[in-house]
């Protein structure tokens, strides 16, 4: 797994609204991932028409994490908290996020979010996934990690990760991310900084899938902060 550096990462975010880190699993990996979906170690398994989150469903991981999962959670956090201590201080903000993800949860706890929020997500042919925000609880942090573990030229077809930008007094932007077996697309949770004539405001994201329209698609979240 190489992580990119934090000034990477906001430079490309800056620019697109979203970065992405090619490569960031190898296929094994993602096959292992794929294989666990039928198997132990989930405290929840959303069908997601049931709610009117779209069509398909995914499993939140309990804890303790997979071994894979806990050090992708770990090591992207350490680099993604400076990006986010940036954001805060560009949108004139109080909270500092601590460095290590594990001062993130013990502060998610006191804010009363115990459980984790990893998850595996599976797709079929119909399904996808409206646009919407992973917030959880009170306590958010500002970015999260979409990994593809499916092959798009193989497994499946459609099913793009799809960004909406909503810019005050203006008409809202899509952005559409194909990504390969193994990519990684680091997106907004809630909102991101633009620059300003008079300084820096705040756009808000929001994110889903189009519709899958063959094949089976699997992909990997991780969302840094816990749920209540």
């Amino acid at each position: 797994m190489i992580v990119p550096s934090s000034e990477e990462v906001l430079g490309e975010i800056d620019q697109n609204g979203w970065a992405r880190i090619g490569g960031l699993l190898s296929v094994a990996e993602c096959a292992a991932l794929v294989a666990s979906y039928d198997g132990d170690g989930f405290r929840s398994t959303v069908i997601m028409e049931r709610h009117g989150f779209g069509r398909g469903q995914y499993r939140y991981f309990s804890y303790p994490l997979p071994d894979l999962i806990q050090r992708m959670r770990a090591e992207l956090y350490a680099m993604l908290s400076d990006v986010a201590n940036i954001w805060e201080t560009r949108l004139q903000g109080s909270r500092v996020w601590p460095q290590d993800h594990e001062s993130l949860r013990a502060q998610c706890a006191l804010a009363g979010q115990p459980r984790p929020t990893p998850l595996l997500l599976r797709y079929g042919p119909g399904d996808y996934n409206r646009l919407h925000q992973d917030l959880y609880g009170a306590l958010a942090f500002p970015l999260q990690v979409v990994t593809m573990l499916s092959d798009p030229d193989r497994d499946f077809s459609g099913g793009e990760l799809v960004l909406v930008e909503n810019v005050a007094r203006m008409q809202s932007r899509p952005i559409v991310i194909r990504l390969l077996q193994g990519d990684a697309a680091i997106i907004p949770v809630r909102y991101r900084p633009v620059a300003r004539v008079n300084g820096w405001g705040k756009t808000t994201m929001r994110h889903g899938v189009s519709t899958v329209s063959t094949g089976t698609r699997h992909t990997l979240g991780l969302i840094f902060h816990d749920a209540p």
